[in-house]
């Protein structure tokens, strides 16, 4: 188990959180890890790490994972201009993960609170959601609720959005 895996365990215990691991290659995308996702009961979902024009917000957008973010869209319903991805160095500046690797999870590295979530109104309507522990080689599931207690213990601000 690598150490961003731990960290990620570790904080989930920490909240009473249980989850379920599963581990497969290394994947980059959605599409590389369809293929290990047969017999997972979960909602994947997509993880992007954005930032806006001025370089001053950062955000976190988790969608379904079969969706394709409409990133002008996604400004408009937060209030944002102009949207695109943020660079491998504030990835790990503000996450502490490396692209093909992000997650809600690497919050836990988000000591400032400073990556604005915004959630997918679609996974509301979930019971169960998959992503990987900061790490591309392993994927965990947990409850929706937990993940919501997740997120509230992180102390980031979070908004829904329809994608």
């Amino acid at each position: 188990m690598t150490p961003q895996e731990q960290s990620v365990q570790e904080r989930l215990q920490a909240l009473g959180i249980t989850f379920e691991r599963h581990e497969h290659p290394p994947v980059a995308t959605v599409e590389e890890a369809e293929q290990h996702w047969a017999g997972i009961g979960a909602t994947h979902c997509k993880n992007l790490f954005l930032r806006n024009q001025k370089g001053n917000r950062h955000y976190l957008v988790i969608i379904v994972h079969s969706k394709k973010a409409d990133l002008r869209a996604v400004a408009g319903q937060i209030g944002d201009g102009k949207l695109s991805f943020a660079s491998p160095e504030r990835l790990m500046m503000h996450l502490g993960v490396t692209p093909g690797s992000v997650s809600p999870f690497g919050l836990i590295n988000d000591r400032d609170h400073a990556v604005r979530v915004v959630l997918d109104r679609d996974l509301k309507s979930a019971t169960r959601l998959s992503f990987h522990p900061n790490i591309n080689t392993v994927t965990l599931t947990i409850a929706a609720a937990d993940f919501a207690k997740f997120l509230e213990s992180c102390g980031n601000t979070v908004q829904h959005v329809s994608v």
